[in-house]
């Protein structure tokens, strides 16, 4: 039976995210954009989970993939994973998540931040809903900001990739507060990518959320936050790995 993997990609992020991992993957790749991004339309302020896992199952059925899929997922990625396995045609090989959300059962992406990152988000949200505003995720003003905020210092060439519009994109806080529930999941098996250098996702974090998965292999990167952008050779041998 074929293998295709479906790559999922984290928050203000697009497909593009996954252009340097592609060439190094030993199986056919889907990288799917979520909704508000390559033309497809969105409402940020009420863009749901739901909504994304619709949106990537339609992406799957277009491209024609059958057999079996192994769903790689980066960051708040991993938020669209439960709905996404239960929805997909095919079965799912394996997971592989990269410093990727996973919410208590029933919890949303607000309990995989930083306590400081969950505040902000909360405030900033309540007074935009009670405003009747639209809020979405900042874009950094300037390029130069983002080389060191992963955990790992980007040399000029990659700094210019992940910065690149194409790449990096304003998006919906709505998802964050949206139930997720694992036990979707059942049995499939899950590797778990832990970046010890993770600056926006800290080790620590990554552990409470390495803790609500079933019996998850861990691997150990050291690395920043997006592995597959700086390392992805590196990153593709764990994917291929589990083929």
């Amino acid at each position: 039976m074929a293998t295709s993997f479906l790559l999922v990609h984290g928050g203000s992020s697009t497909g593009r995210f996954w252009d340097r991992l592609l060439p190094h993957l030993d199986a056919p790749a889907l990288a799917v954009d979520l909704p508000g991004r390559a033309g497809k339309p969105a409402d940020m302020m009420e863009l749901s989970i739901e909504d994304c896992v619709a949106s990537v199952l339609t992406d799957v059925r277009a491209a024609r993939l059958d057999g079996e899929f192994v769903v790689v997922a980066h960051s708040s990625g991993g938020l669209i994973v439960p709905g996404l396995v239960a929805g997909l045609d095919g079965p799912v090989r394996h997971i592989v998540l990269n410093a990727a959300s996973v919410p208590p059962e029933g919890g949303c992406g607000l309990d995989c931040m930083q306590p400081r990152h969950r505040d902000g988000v909360e405030l900033l949200v309540t007074a935009a809903r009670r405003d009747g505003q639209v809020v979405t995720t900042p874009l950094p003003d300037d390029a130069e900001k983002l080389r060191t905020s992963y955990g790992e210092t980007l040399d000029d060439e990659t700094l210019a990739f992940i910065a690149d519009p194409a790449r990096i994109v304003s998006d919906s806080f709505n998802l964050y507060f949206q139930a997720v529930r694992w036990s979707q999941v059942g049995d499939t098996p899950v590797t778990y990518v832990r970046n010890r250098r993770d600056r926006p996702i800290p080790p620590a974090l990554q552990d409470e959320m390495i803790g609500r998965l079933r019996n998850p292999i861990v691997v150990d990167l050291d690395r920043g936050h997006v592995p597959a952008v700086s390392h992805p050779e590196e990153f593709a041998a764990i994917c291929n790995g589990v083929l």
